[in-house]
């Protein structure tokens, strides 16, 4: 039995299609039980939902150009494919995690792509953070092909992902939604309807990485103040978690500087990509946004010095190098 009561693989989601001899897929319709999922990017976020998936006994296809990721979903259960069209074509809905808009055309649209070979029917699950003007254009794009988008951003870290207690939140087509559910409840902790309109889940995870950039920023100010004035940074750590200052990121990414641990678990170039489409955003919506616009600049300023692929705890580090203090935990 699966984690939820329910015999592994009998999700009662779009399903499994008949296959010709050739692989094409028969369309999809409501109700049919999915049978295999696929991942396209199985890095720090993909990878983590591969785990999930494969724990909660969903047959999980996976497809990474980078061969130690592809390996490493691959040792967590997945089967391998050889191109985004190859999964598509062995899949009834297909979760993206990777880096950019640019890469989810070149996956979708691009020589193998995944869009020409899913049946119509099968679900496209946008999971990567982009603008959401992107998702927006892209739902027409592939309804024109009969498969529903639904625009369905992530949050929480490579951690929660691997736990299946991330935070997903979805929009778009409803009847997709509802066929799509029973798996992403299997790879989430909590799971947000957000509304009809793809684009607005992205929103949402737009506005939350604002908010989790600018604290971290001001987080990496707070503990170099702290540095610079001779405190004890662990004791610091320590009086801003019992106090009014706290907050999640902060807890978290300055007990990986205490630690002086910066292997990327979220690395500095994905956060600094996120608050710059923020800002966009928000100078596009005539939103004037001055933190936004800061925090925005202290990532760029990190990632010019050299701290794009580490964590993006490393904030703290590029901060304690303009005071001239020595970093956290070293």
């Amino acid at each position: 039995m699966s984690p939820k009561g329910r015999p592994e693989g009998e999700l009662l989601v779009a399903g499994a299609q008949p296959r010709s001899a050739k692989g094409a897929a028969a369309s999809v319709s409501a109700g049919e039980r999915v049978r295999r999922v696929g991942v396209i990017g199985t890095g720090a976020m993909g990878g983590g939902v591969v785990q999930s998936l494969v724990r909660a006994g969903v047959p999980t296809c996976a497809r990474d150009i980078r061969a130690e990721a592809q390996d490493a979903a691959v040792r967590s259960g997945a089967t391998p494919t050889a191109t985004p069209a190859e999964l598509a074509r062995a899949c009834d809905a297909v979760i993206l995690l990777v880096v950019d808009a640019d890469e989810i055309e070149t996956v979708l649209f691009g020589a193998d792509g995944a869009a020409e070979a899913l049946a119509p029917g099968a679900v496209v699950v946008l999971s990567s953070t982009v603008d959401p003007a992107y998702p927006a254009a892209l739902a027409p794009r592939l309804a024109q092909r009969g498969i529903p988008l639904l625009d369905a951003p992530v949050s929480g870290g490579p951690a929660k992902a691997a736990a299946g207690t991330m935070t997903m939140m979805v929009s778009g087509d409803p009847a997709a939604f509802g066929r799509m559910r029973p798996v992403l409840e299997r790879i989430t902790g909590r799971l947000f309807e957000i509304g009809p309109r793809a684009g607005d889940a992205s929103a949402f995870k737009i506005a939350n990485n604002l908010l989790a950039a600018a604290n971290l920023a001001a987080g990496a100010e707070a503990m170099t103040l702290a540095l610079r004035a001779g405190l004890d940074p662990k004791q610091f750590f320590d009086v801003v978690n019992a106090s009014s200052g706290g907050s999640w990121i902060f807890t978290d990414r300055m007990a990986r500087a205490l630690a002086n641990d910066y292997t990327p678990r979220a690395a500095a170039k994905i956060l600094t990509k996120d608050v710059g489409i923020a800002a966009a955003l928000a100078e596009r919506l005539g939103v004037n946004a001055p933190l936004t616009r800061a925090a925005h600049a202290a990532f760029v300023d990190a990632v010019a010095a050299g701290y794009g692929e580490q964590d993006d705890a490393a904030l703290v580090k590029r901060a304690a190098d303009l005071a001239g203090v020595p970093h956290p935990g070293s």
